[in-house]
């Protein structure tokens, strides 16, 4: 089967598209955005223009939202009911990042999270670490969902700045490792994605 890998993050609008763009031009895989809510800023486009190739590398959402609200509002604003035991994954030989939304306990329907989903399917965990007041709360709360669920974290990844001091205590208290960094990209455009995936992917090549 193909290998599926989880992409979730800390908290909302840390950078975790672009950082599911850039591992996946590094490591070759295909990506999947599982719940959209809003139609004007899709991240399934943004990856398939930043990517090589990507019109033929990046999936249909599972759940497409007409309303930018959280998944379990923008749900019931569509009268849809979000299941996420029936949905129909990608097609693909390659390996396969899957994009969650906002957080890893933020809402999937109005009953189950993100963290449930990935529970479900048994995927492997790449979490998405972001530096700013109050994130290290966020990480190491996230970590601990992940601890209790019984989840396997594969490391985690750092989305923008570096912030020594937070870093060593999140690494030091949670005894989880930091994969890679993915500063932030300025233009963000398929070259400033390939140059950031050049960077990272010996570090992230055991993945796959």
């Amino acid at each position: 089967m193909t290998q599926r890998i989880a992409i979730a993050g800390i908290h909302t609008g840390i950078g975790k598209t672009v950082a599911a763009a850039v591992i996946a031009e590094a490591t070759g895989a295909d990506y999947w955005k599982l719940v959209q809510a809003g139609l004007l800023e899709r991240d399934t486009d943004t990856v398939a223009r930043l990517l090589s190739r990507g019109t033929q590398r990046v999936h249909p959402e599972a759940v497409l939202l007409t309303q930018p609200l959280s998944p379990h509002a923008a749900a019931e604003a569509d009268g849809i009911n979000i299941d996420y035991t029936s949905f129909r994954w990608p097609q693909t030989a390659k390996p396969l990042l899957v994009e969650t939304a906002g957080g890893l306990l933020s809402p999937m329907s109005a009953t189950t999270t993100m963290a449930d989903f990935i529970a479900h399917y048994h995927l492997p965990v790449l979490l998405i670490v972001q530096n700013y007041l109050g994130s290290i709360n966020h990480t190491l709360m996230t970590l601990e969902v992940i601890r209790s669920r019984g989840l396997q974290l594969l490391g985690m990844v750092i989305s923008g700045n570096t912030n020594e001091a937070s870093e060593s205590f999140i690494t030091t208290y949670a005894r989880q490792p930091i994969l890679c960094r993915i500063p932030y990209l300025d233009p963000l455009d398929p070259a400033t994605v390939a140059q950031a995936a050049a960077v990272v992917k010996e570090k992230l090549r055991h993945l796959l």
